[in-house]
């Protein structure tokens, strides 16, 4: 079924469940998305997910699984003009011909074409009126996916420029990087994945704020489990904090998150230096219906890379990334569904982010 259906038929259903307007006492705000950035560029640091807004009961607990998928296309404009020319031939696997022809190419290169699917699992535990701790372990994998016909066709149904994709087989991995005497290239996964690097962290929310806003503060860590495992731990330990602004009126809502992590940089898949990368989230939630409710909310984040890594301004470069979900509440169980785009620089983020959620809720305060 061509894309563009497949997306009809989504809305439409999506639609269809709207049936009963929200009033004010109704529903629920939950806060943002709880997505987090997945670019294979510093996917491995510390990034501070965004606030939610939901109350536990003192002395109990909340469960929250997530599961991120991304298809990641981005290359330097030097690879997307090589790309442009294989395209007349046909599809390709790409190989080590390739790989000395880019590496032949003027300046620094990188072409990255990978998908994964990440998991987190998130136990929650309110330890006093004010004081919550959490802890959330995640597992990744890596491969080739599943989503580059369905990308490719809603470039050619909007117009969008093709960047290079025809003239390679889709859902092959492909990573080549030529940066700065840095040299790294795998035609397939490098890992098959695995459990990365834990976080545990503490959220205070007795900061009092004129109604009908909320404010939150948040300190987190990602400490390293594996030794500078391949895609899947720095080694290193990040330190994060994160200010939450909320303003919860009867049926809309609307979020500041500022965020700045301490990055201790990692020696793969490229040698990055420690540095500050702050973060931003603007949010908006509105209730749909007593238990549906719409979520948009754009990212920026600075890059993990500088200088002494690469000069390409497409990796130094700042990422800014658009999602929009939904969420629906049966009982004591909320299910999250949304999906992630880049915007305005391309090739330091994924294309496209999917999201699927589930938070179980026991003790909810109303």
């Amino acid at each position: 079924m061509p894309a563009r259906r497949v997306i009809a038929a989504a809305l439409a259903t999506a639609l269809a469940s709207f049936t009963t307007v929200a009033s004010a006492t109704d529903g629920a705000f939950y806060g943002l998305l709880r997505s987090r950035d997945l670019t294979p560029f510093g996917f491995l640091r510390l990034d501070m997910r965004p606030a939610h807004a939901v109350q536990i009961e003192p002395g109990t607990w909340a469960l929250e699984t997530q599961l991120d998928y991304q298809n990641t296309w981005a290359l330097s404009p030097e690879v997307e003009t090589y790309l442009n020319r294989l395209a007349a031939q046909g599809r390709r696997e790409l190989g080590i011909e390739d790989l000395h022809e880019i590496q032949a190419l003027p300046g620094e290169n990188y072409l990255v074409d990978i998908e994964s699917a990440l998991l987190d699992i998130t136990l929650h535990y309110k330890i006093a009126t004010n004081w919550t701790g959490y802890v959330t372990a995640s597992a990744v994998s890596y491969g080739g996916g599943l989503l580059d016909g369905v990308i490719e066709e809603f470039h050619d149904t909007f117009g969008f420029a093709s960047f290079g994709r025809p003239a390679v087989s889709r859902n092959d991995t492909n990573l080549i990087y030529d940066l700065q005497g840095f040299q790294l290239a795998f035609f397939e996964p490098p890992t098959d994945g695995g459990w990365t690097d834990p976080t545990i962290g503490l959220r205070y929310t007795g900061l009092t704020l004129p109604e009908p806003w909320k404010m939150s503060i948040e300190a987190a860590a990602k400490v390293p489990v594996g030794e500078d495992d391949f895609l899947l731990s720095t080694g290193r330990t990040d330190y994060g904090m994160q200010i939450s602004l909320q303003r919860l009126g009867h049926r809309h809502a609307f979020y500041i998150d500022a965020a700045g992590v301490y990055y201790a940089g990692a020696g793969q898949p490229l040698p990055q230096e420690s540095k500050i990368v702050p973060t931003l989230i603007l949010g908006y939630e509105m209730q749909l219906t007593a238990n549906t409710n719409l979520n948009a909310q754009a990212y920026y984040s600075e890059s993990v890379y500088s200088r002494e890594t690469t000069n390409l301004k497409e990796l130094l470069i700042d990422k800014y990334q658009l999602s929009v979900g939904l969420r629906h509440r049966r009982g004591p169980v909320l299910i999250t569904f949304g999906f992630t785009e880049n915007l305005q620089n391309l090739n330091n983020t994924p294309d496209i982010g999917l999201q699927l959620g589930f938070a179980y809720i026991p003790h909810r305060r109303q």
